[in-house]
């Protein structure tokens, strides 16, 4: 690990602190300071950006602004019925995906703040209903997606074309739609769900919801107000839903195309969430590990495994973004695959130290492939501060102590 680049982090926090609490444009005024995930590039928040943002914040000492960053959270959900992808008037449309009860369970964790708990959990009460009621399918599970008004058909059509290059002849409406959900699932855009994302339930997206009916279930245990039952009953089912649903013949879980029955014929880290969210069981850790080398290169964990489509999308191979790292080594380590989450970890320090050395920033992805800036990237990529450094942060901690967890 490299003592510069921690001092980089460390040096760099503030600057990516802003601070606007009235409405003004497009920006939503938020009470708090918040962090944005890139020094000089961003005015906004963003939702899951800020998730692996906090982690980095909390071993960084500054356990009040992952507070902050959570609070502006609940605002945001008490205002607006759920919590946007960011704190523009234009992310009023979607969602991305749901880690605010992990950032409220971390900072109760922290500050032990039983009456802040018990506001908080009536705010995750909202959140929940909007995933229930907005984003449910006829047999349980969940699936993203967001509002596509007809006056933005064009232009969402026009800019999906523009990040990922020609496409087959599909309605201007239904690529809208799928450019929202790619949106909404902080994948974009990605080759998991051809073109149709609106037609999936995402592994990852389901994972998530069974965390945070686990979250919910434990803060009620910690509140004792008679709902941890419920909690569980509600995690115990979609836990059976997935494995009904998603399993594959190698016992792998999958997203599941829920109009025809069938699954995503692409493997992606997203897989590994459930590992992350503690819902797997063995078999599936065991699957997932046989199939690690299909996503594992010289230099960390792939978006997903390589293909031979032509079409352009930035969460693919050879792409690996810090998110995904993080996700698959917390899951691997929490089954108890140490020496894999560990050699993982390590191979993102190592990639993060060598390009800091030769270009002085820390960035948004990397290729994990040949271990260079050489990303297929649908726009100009910003050097990053964000979940790139909250998860080189997480692995230099994991890495020094010898039977940690993360």
């Amino acid at each position: 690990m490299s003592e510069q680049v921690k001092q980089y982090i460390y040096n760099h926090w503030a600057d990516c602190i802003k601070e606007n609490r009235e409405d003004k444009g497009t920006l939503i005024g938020l009470p708090y300071p918040y962090t944005v995930p890139a020094v000089g590039y961003f005015d906004e928040m963003y939702y899951w950006d800020t998730y692996f943002t906090n982690i980095g914040l909390l071993l960084s000492e500054r356990h009040m602004q992952a507070k902050h960053n959570t609070d502006n959270m609940l605002y945001l959900v008490d205002r607006y019925g759920f919590m946007p992808n960011g704190n523009r008037t234009f992310y009023l449309s979607r969602s991305q995906p749901p880690f605010l009860s992990l950032m409220v369970r971390d900072v109760y964790d922290y500050f032990k703040d039983g009456a802040w708990l018990k506001s908080a959990f009536e705010i995750l009460k909202k959140e929940y209903q909007f995933w229930m009621d907005q984003r449910s399918i006829p047999n349980g599970l969940n699936r993203y997606g967001g509002s596509v008004p007809k006056k933005d058909v064009d232009a969402l059509y026009e800019g999906f074309t523009r990040r990922v290059g020609d496409i087959p002849s599909i309605k201007k409406e239904e690529v809208a739609k799928h450019c929202i959900v790619c949106c909404e699932s902080g994948w974009d855009m990605n080759p998991r769900w051809d073109f149709e994302g609106f037609r999936y339930a995402p592994v990852d997206l389901n994972s998530l919801l069974f965390q945070f009916e686990e979250n919910m279930a434990y803060f009620s245990e910690k509140l004792g107000n008679e709902e941890y039952d419920k909690w569980k009953e509600r995690s115990d089912a979609r836990k059976h839903l997935m494995f009904q649903y998603m399993e594959d013949a190698e016992q792998l879980l999958r997203d599941y195309q829920f109009e025809n029955g069938k699954l995503s014929k692409v493997f992606s880290a997203a897989s590994f969430f459930i590992l992350f969210a503690g819902l797997g069981e063995e078999r599936h850790a065991k699957a997932l590990v046989d199939n690690l080398g299909r996503l594992e290169t010289a230099h960390g964990i792939a978006a997903c495994e390589k293909s031979s489509s032509e079409t352009n999308y930035q969460w693919d191979y050879p792409n690996g973004w810090a998110c995904l790292q993080y996700i698959v080594v917390k899951g691997l380590a929490k089954y108890g695959y140490q020496d894999d989450a560990r050699r993982i970890a390590e191979k993102y320090i190592r990639l993060v130290d060598k390009i800091f050395e030769e270009t002085g920033n820390i960035w948004e992805k990397y290729n994990v492939v040949n271990g260079t800036l050489e990303v297929t990237d649908e726009y100009g990529m910003p050097a990053m501060m964000g979940w790139s450094a909250g998860v080189y942060l997480a692995f230099s901690e994991f890495l020094e102590n010898v039977g940690s967890e993360i």
